[in-house]
């Protein structure tokens, strides 16, 4: 993405703010009035035990869905959300967040009262539960149901990036939300009954079947210097138990350099050598040492330490991008999932195989299985192409009205406080390579 795409997506918010500042104030809740927290606070110190409050209403769960984030309804849906959020802004936003101390279920600490607050204002936090200084079971369903909002790990802990995420001023998320309703009217018109949607900033993978998400798989996406690209395409085959070939850029800054300290690199992880006419190289009879990188394709065996394990998903595209399988099962669990150069790497490859695959004949999930335990090298073209759509969407509403917002990671909504991210993406990636960035990219 473009900074010259984010800049004209931002100039086109004057436009949108006229659009839909007309039913602004019909829309704008009563319990999102100032008035409402100003009664609150100067009402008897509740958000004791003893509240019937249901502190279950205001969890991570309730933020589960399988309502489809694309297709007809979707610029209808954000609509109603930038409704929402302008009577927020002009009741005067939210207060900051600020406190010494890391807050979490058990603390109690003025902060706790900000945090309350905050947390009504954005509807996270029944005004039944009070305010207090307390961080009782009340506060801590509402921050997960918040941090799930916002992509973020789902602890009730209020680490870093989630008082960052509560400190983005209320006119930034309404910002936000205009800038991506431009983008969520280009997807709006007929996506097809079965289709898949890669969300970049959100970093997962949504498997979508008569307007109903059947699966949604977190996933590995590019980094800001080598973006995965935005674009409209059909996924046409499925690879079981795929080569990896290698390109020239890792042979010439990884492979070789790590030749040289570990002659046995190539061996230990199953790749070969060949030439331009296909006929295999021994490693130990190229110079490693010399000036330029040997002419050979380099291409790993399949199996379990295959860089990209037990699949690899081909779609249309002049980016030389697919989505793929990895043995390194621990980047899922990671909270900045913005590492590749480009390709898309999906948790639980294989239920996405299963669905894809569920239209072609013989294509069994019981076969697939089999097929994979073989560590054959399997094409299969798929017998009817799936759409997918591979799309930049960093705040958007669904049919249930939960307003979700992910971070900037390419910079591309025209606001840094939004890319909360990116700088300790990049800070972590510095230092040494170690062989698990040779993954493909």
């Amino acid at each position: 993405m473009s900074k010259k795409i984010g800049s004209e997506l931002i100039s086109r918010r004057t436009m949108l703010r006229t659009a839909v500042s007309a039913g602004a104030a019909a829309l704008a809740a009563p319990a999102l009035a100032q008035s409402a927290i100003d009664d609150l606070i100067n009402a008897p110190r509740r958000g004791g035990w003893d509240d019937q409050f249901d502190a279950r209403s205001s969890s991570s769960a309730s933020v589960s869905t399988n309502n489809p984030v694309l297709g007809p309804s979707g610029p209808q849906n954000i609509q109603t959300a930038i409704m929402e959020y302008q009577g927020i802004v002009q009741n005067g936003g939210w207060p900051e967040v600020n406190s010494g101390q890391t807050l979490r279920l058990g603390v109690n600490d003025p902060a706790v009262q900000q945090l309350r607050q905050r947390l009504m204002i954005s509807g996270d936090l029944s005004r039944q539960a009070g305010i207090s200084t307390a961080f009782d079971s009340y506060v801590d369903g509402a921050v997960k149901r918040f941090q799930s909002r916002h992509g973020l790990p789902a602890d009730g802990v209020l680490g870093e990036f989630s008082v960052k995420a509560l400190n983005v001023p209320a006119q930034t998320r309404l910002a936000q939300l205009e800038t991506n309703l431009i983008r969520l009217q280009a997807m709006s018109g007929d996506l097809g009954p079965r289709y898949m949607m890669v969300n970049i900033p959100g970093a997962y993978v949504e498997a979508v079947e008569n307007d109903r998400v059947a699966l949604r798989n977190t996933a590995v996406v590019g980094r800001i210097d080598r973006p995965t690209h935005a674009i409209n395409s059909k996924v046409y085959e499925v690879i079981l138990n795929p080569y990896w070939t290698a390109p020239r850029s890792i042979i010439v800054k990884d492979i070789v350099p790590l030749m040289r300290k570990d002659p046995t690199y190539l061996t230990r992880n199953q790749i070969r050598l060949f030439d331009n006419k296909g006929q295999e190289v021994a490693p130990e009879t190229v110079d490693w040492h010399a000036e330029k990188a040997p002419n050979l394709m380099f291409r790993q065996d399949p199996g379990k330490i295959n860089a990209m394990a037990s699949t690899k998903i081909n779609f249309h595209n002049p980016n030389n991008e697919y989505m793929h399988d990895t043995p390194q099962q621990g980047l899922f669990n990671k909270l900045i999932r913005f590492e590749s150069s480009g390709c898309i790497r999906v948790q639980n490859v294989r239920d996405l195989n299963a669905w894809l695959l569920k239209e072609t004949p013989g294509w069994s999930r019981q076969e697939m299985e089999r097929v994979i335990a073989t560590r054959q090298n399997t094409p299969i073209k798929l017998a009817q192409e799936v759409p997918v759509y591979i799309v930049y969407i960093t705040a958007w509403s669904a049919k249930d009205r939960v307003v979700q917002f992910r971070d900037d990671i390419y910079q591309a909504d025209g606001n840094q406080e939004l890319a909360l991210q990116t700088t300790t993406g990049i800070e972590q990636r510095q230092g040494a390579l170690t062989e698990s960035d040779m993954l493909p990219q």
